[in-house]
């Protein structure tokens, strides 16, 4: 197989057919890979205000160029589709092996239509798929799923799937490879809207690269730099399991569904005490880091729990909204998110809103099924993850998500919500880190970290330039390079952790074009421009079914409330020039000031197509 395969599948699950098609090599220039083909094919997919959850709405598993290659950190893979949970543009990352054996079967993505009659998944080997019923794989785990098909089509296949709430449409269900999650936005809701269980491929690990020996050489080079990263070592040593060690002291850990950025006794969840219960670590397709790190509880009422993590965000999501300290509820939360298939961002924010709602009395013990859902209650917490999955009882209108929970109660619970565009807010207070926060209210997708994340503010980075993380309009430029550059790094797919051990823009484009032989993807320059395409055409998608100025926004308690920091740096940050940001941000990337990509910026990024839609 090549690196760039210049075919896709295209799948129809309610005729049954199933499509080779070309890439036509325009479209691998315009849009190179990974991110670049997932937006390019879904908006040409897919028709302006389609219902997510209807068989119109079109779904996109796609790897990027350099997957299956030996280099390191690069052989990641994406779930594109219209988000069930916001209605907006949605893509999700993943990691594990499955990304290299989607390049390895021969293809660059599958694009899946339709609905099928009943449970069904998908084989795929080199240059064939067909579509098998599923029957007795619905109601199984992730992990039973991924188990018995391995079993079925022998140790060279690989699965992604879901669990039980994707096939309840739970509104943030995630797609699970291995013990890794395409989780946010809900890419395994849609799965299980189209009664898919799963995808999985058999090939063997072969793969042709354009020039091969300077493609050695360059991954050479590039190990050089990771081992020379003191973030390669560290992250190597403890992932990210000590993320939150530095959070806490910044003030941006938020606590007790984001009232507080600092939470009491945070060194009970410190990196040490994890590495008390860890057992091993493990890593995507070839990468040395091995940053994933293994946990089991072996006493007390959690005895027996075991997971791939939890990563920092899923340590937070099950510790901070709640306002618990106890790792081996964390751990085992993480365990039954990932069996389940459900995303641990949104399960856990939204476990904390029902927890404010509960103290509040817009919640009684009579609504929550006898929980009690006060603050530091694990137990509860455990319970609803699992009532959730199964859409039972209070799980039933929690599994829609904040946004749609807090319409339904009504009674002013919609202050309480947080998410953006109805996205779940991850693990950073956006009153102190405030790029990260408007960050969410211009991402694409919503409230995600992920969308363009500020290591300027978290980490102290100084690329593009040191920032100071509680101004406001003056961080508009590093808003807009954070979501360029995720974009360009998506192209790849490369690892979101890359930027901090020794990446570098010129490494990556001369690793694209020894994999791919396309000589303007070795230019910084072009794959900055693509990396800009993208966000632009993701824009589009989203002002064509209905989004603008009005959407870009941050929940009520950011703009009206003060942090409380409990001592850490930020005590009485709010946002507060939210419209001034806006026109600062729009006039930059060169949009209205409504939010609309202009015909001149669309024409200068080669979308002249995309004017007409945008009602010029």
């Amino acid at each position: 197989m090549t690196a760039i395969t210049r075919k896709f599948l295209k799948v129809n699950l309610s005729n049954g057919e199933v499509v080779e098609a070309p890439i036509i090599e325009q479209v691998a220039i315009d849009f190179i890979g990974g991110s670049g083909f997932g937006i390019s094919y879904l908006y040409q997919e897919s028709k302006p205000h389609t219902d997510p959850l209807s068989e119109h709405n079109t779904l996109l598993v796609v790897t990027g160029p350099l997957a299956g290659t030996n280099a390191q950190t690069v052989s990641r893979w994406m779930v594109c589709t219209k988000s069930p949970l916001t209605g907006a543009f949605a893509r999700s990352v993943c990691g594990a092996d499955f990304g290299a054996w989607l390049k390895f079967s021969g293809y660059d993505f599958i694009m899946i239509e339709g609905k099928a009659e009943r449970p069904v998944y998908l084989h795929v080997a080199e240059n064939s798929c067909q579509i098998k019923s599923a029957d007795e794989l619905w109601g199984k785990s992730t992990l039973e799923t991924q188990e018995r098909l391995i079993k079925l089509h022998g140790k060279n296949t690989r699965v992604a799937c879901i669990g039980q709430a994707g096939e309840n449409l739970v509104k943030y269900a995630s797609v699970a490879s291995a013990r890794r999650t395409a989780s946010r936005c809900g890419g395994g809701t849609v799965m299980g809207s189209k009664n898919l269980k799963a995808v999985a491929i058999t090939a063997q690990k072969k793969l042709q690269l354009q020039d091969p020996d300077t493609f050695n050489k360059l991954v050479k080079e590039q190990v050089k730099l990771l081992r020379a990263s003191k973030f390669y070592h560290h992250h190597k040593d403890v992932g990210t399991t000590t993320t939150h060690d530095v959070t806490n002291p910044l003030g941006i850990y938020p606590v007790r569904n984001f009232r507080y950025g600092q939470q009491n006794d945070y060194e009970k969840l410190s990196g040490e005490e994890y590495r008390k219960f860890r057992t091993g670590d493990f890593s995507c397709y070839s990468c040395s880091v091995r940053c994933g790190k293994k946990h089991h509880v072996k006493s007390g009422p959690y005895a027996g729990s075991f997971s791939n993590g939890p990563e920092y965000e899923s340590i937070w999501a099950f510790s901070g909204p709640i306002d618990n300290t106890t790792i081996e509820a964390t751990i085992a939360a993480d365990q039954l998110c990932d069996d389940f298939g459900m995303d641990t961002i949104s399960t856990g924010n939204t476990i904390g809103f029902a927890y404010e709602l509960y103290e509040r009395g817009l919640l009684t013990k009579q609504d929550t099924d006898g929980l009690e859902l006060t603050w530091g209650n694990h137990s509860a917490m455990i319970d609803l993850i699992k009532k959730i999955a199964r859409r039972e009882g209070i799980g039933n209108l929690l599994a829609e998500g904040t946004m749609r929970v807090a319409a339904a109660i009504g009674k002013g619970a919609e202050a309480y919500a947080i998410n953006v565009k109805g996205l779940e807010l991850p693990a950073y207070e956006p009153r102190g880190a405030k790029c990260l926060g408007f960050n969410y209210a211009t991402s694409n997708i919503g409230g995600s970290h992920g969308y363009g994340y500020a290591p300027q503010e978290v980490f102290s980075s100084p690329i593009p330039r040191q920032v100071d993380r509680f101004a406001e309009v003056e961080n508009a430029d590093i808003v807009i390079y954070n979501q360029n550059e995720r974009a360009t790094r998506e192209l790849g797919i490369i690892c979101a952790f890359s930027g901090m051990m020794g990446w570098i823009p010129e490494l990556y484009g001369k690793l694209l074009l020894a994999a791919t032989g396309i000589d303007q993807i070795a230019d910084p320059g072009y794959l900055k421009m693509v990396g800009e395409r993208i966000v632009n055409l993701e824009r589009a998608f989203n002002v064509r079914n209905g989004f603008g100025r009005k959407q870009d926004t941050l929940p009520q308690r950011f703009l009206q409330e003060p942090l409380h920091t409990r001592g850490a740096p930020g005590e009485g940050q709010m946002i507060r020039a939210l419209d001034a940001f806006l026109d600062q941000y729009y006039k930059m990337r060169g949009w209205t000031p409504d939010g609309i990509p202009s015909p001149q910026k669309l024409d200068e990024l080669g979308l002249s197509y995309v004017v007409k839609d945008m009602g010029w």
